[in-house]
């Protein structure tokens, strides 16, 4: 509103019908509602059917959804989600508040290890793979955090066999 009383909109003593907003007149004596008027713009500019922009961004989108997705027949097992490393420190922070010290260590298991291992460099490996070929901002930001969480996870096995 600011704006277009800049522009030389004159601020007038009556409200919109539809949604009760100040309303402005131009120099040629027109009324304007700004909140009408601008809201309707900004649902405009997001719809596909009357904005190119709109419409070029969300073809994109499937088309990147599309490649990530493996043929209808190689689909592998379903992984499951992998937890963002700021909900599993809040959550462990919660858990060892609340089951007081912790007991003495107990050295792992080999086989336990060397699985929980293969499972991170296989994760790994498909982190590293699936960022060369990332065209999307956000999926790049996830990716590089699970490479982190993996390595992060990988130095602490290494530190627990020696």
């Amino acid at each position: 509103m600011g704006d277009y009383l800049l522009r030389g909109y004159r601020m007038l003593g009556d409200t919109c019908a539809d949604c009760g907003t100040i309303l402005l007149q131009n120099k040629q004596r027109q009324t304007y509602c700004v909140a009408c008027q601008e809201l309707d713009s900004d649902v405009d500019k997001d719809n596909p059917a009357l904005n190119a922009q709109a419409a070029l961004s969300q073809a994109r989108e499937h088309q990147l959804a599309s490649a990530l997705e493996p043929p209808s027949g190689a689909r592998p097992a379903p992984q499951p989600p992998v937890p963002r490393p700021e909900h599993c420190e809040g959550a462990a922070a919660g858990l060892k508040a609340a089951q007081g010290p912790a007991p003495p260590a107990v050295p792992p298991n080999a086989d336990v290890m060397a699985s929980t291992q293969e499972a991170l460099l296989q994760k790994l490996t498909w982190a590293s793979a699936e960022l060369g070929s990332s065209t999307s901002l956000e999926t790049s930001i996830q990716l590089c955090s699970l490479i982190r969480a993996c390595a992060e996870a990988l130095q602490s096995l290494q530190q627990l066999q020696h």
